[in-house]
């Protein structure tokens, strides 16, 4: 990536933006992309240098026990990317978000802009993926269930039933890309044919037997077109 010249958020001082620290007041800098026109800036800046945006407000918190990475086993740092917290870890990239947390992105597209903003697009560690392997929830420690997400992304994700879903480093960035290009809603679709064509077998079934047709329903997380079935659609990995 290009390098550009950016202002440190502390200061104001002019920093390189690939540089990890300001060499004026030796804040810690790391840079993210503007949610609305994707430029770089760093984290704690007011505004975008770019568009002049204003900018999701970011905060690393180091102090707080949240648990081990998964692959790492180092300590998680909570990432604050304005309501929305993650866990990351520093060294191989990954994130741990909490049910709520990714039902949350999943359904609401200026969370996934700002989310994508701060992670931006991150290459996964191959010394640590080279051997498929299941690994404990952070909270837990109990093994995670693998699952492909929507059953149709590609994504494999590492799916805590109780507690949450661990990212790899670029899965996240890829399940976002997925649901903007519109993946959940033809996974939807094809979820709610499944169940009809089901449907439709019971009831052959049911007049073969002579019993009367109960009138089933679809129902569930497929009766509404906006983000609670979405929501709903997600929160059923869980179940």
């Amino acid at each position: 990536m290009a390098v550009e010249s950016l202002n440190c958020p502390n200061c104001g001082a002019g920093v390189a933006s690939d540089s990890s620290q300001c060499e004026f007041c030796k804040t810690r800098l790391k840079t993210m992309a503007c949610p609305s026109c994707f430029g770089k800036m760093f984290v704690g800046s007011r505004f975008c240098e770019h568009c002049g945006a204003i900018a999701v407000p970011v905060n690393l918190i180091d102090d707080e026990h949240l648990g081990d990475c998964p692959r790492c086993r180092l300590p998680l740092r909570l990432v604050e990317i304005g309501d929305t917290r993650l866990c990351e870890c520093e060294k191989c990239d990954g994130l741990w978000a909490d049910t709520t947390t990714f039902e949350n992105i999943c359904a609401n597209s200026e969370k996934q802009s700002a989310v994508l903003g701060f992670i931006g697009e991150r290459k996964a560690n191959a010394e640590l993926l080279t051997k498929i392997s299941y690994v404990r929830c952070p909270e837990c420690a109990e093994l995670m269930n693998r699952s492909n997400f929507a059953r149709s992304s590609g994504v494999i994700v590492d799916i805590c039933r109780k507690h949450g879903v661990w990212f790899d480093a670029d899965e996240l960035p890829k399940i976002v890309d997925f649901i903007q290009k519109g993946g959940m809603e033809i996974a939807r679709s094809k979820e709610k044919m499944e169940l009809e064509n089901q449907r439709d077998r019971l009831r052959d079934e049911q007049r073969k037997l002579g019993l009367a047709d109960p009138g089933f329903r679809i129902g569930g997380i497929f009766e509404k077109e906006d983000n609670s079935g979405i929501r709903n659609f997600v929160r059923n990995l869980f179940d």
